[in-house]
């Protein structure tokens, strides 16, 4: 049988993949801390005497108890000191969130009047720009208005010219009757 074929691979492999996992099950932290032996256990030797057995029974339930209530104060204390531990991790995110928070708005407030200052400018170079065309605007209009005033003018001047030479009617058929009497021959 030759190396390359499938078939040995297919048999080791349950065995590869028990060595992967005891791999990873040996690699583990181990981060429970087991505490240490009882000294109670195996500790009861009977005594000759009921009566002696029975003090030392209470003897033993009385260390027992003396025991249970030390590790009840001191898991409680562990508890009060997780507790104080996550409430001042809780306040410190509590208070990260908030500064960040305020450094947010701070940034966005001044971005508003950035963004404020630069609209003011502009519609200050719109207004600006506006007023001048405005002027612009005005100035042509009233050089129009001027020149069609000279204009008019110019008129009224060549009119007025113009009826210096007319005749009065009185004096037209006079000049009629002249024309007609001195006609000049082409």
């Amino acid at each position: 049988m030759a190396l390359s074929s499938s078939r040995p691979l297919h048999l080791l492999r349950p065995l590869l993949r028990g060595f992967h996992a005891s791999a990873q099950a040996l690699s583990r932290a181990e981060l429970h801390e087991f505490s240490k032996p009882s000294g109670h256990l195996g500790s009861w030797e009977p005594a000759g005497e009921p009566r002696q057995a029975w003090a030392q029974l209470d003897r033993l339930r009385k260390g027992y108890a003396r025991d249970v209530r030390q590790l009840r104060q001191q898991y409680a204390y562990e508890v009060q000191l997780m507790e104080a531990e996550r409430q001042r991790k809780a306040e410190a995110r509590a208070e990260a969130a908030r500064v960040a928070n305020e450094e947010r708005k701070a940034a966005k407030a001044a971005a508003a009047q950035t963004r404020a200052a630069e609209r003011r400018a502009f519609e200050e170079d719109f207004r600006q720009a506006l007023m001048k065309e405005r002027a612009e605007k005005l100035e042509s209009w009233r050089k129009k208005e001027k020149l069609q005033e000279q204009k008019k003018a110019e008129q009224k001047e060549l009119l007025r010219k113009k009826s210096s030479v007319w005749l009065a009617e009185d004096k037209l058929e006079d000049q009629i009757l002249n024309a007609i009497k001195n006609t000049t021959p082409l």
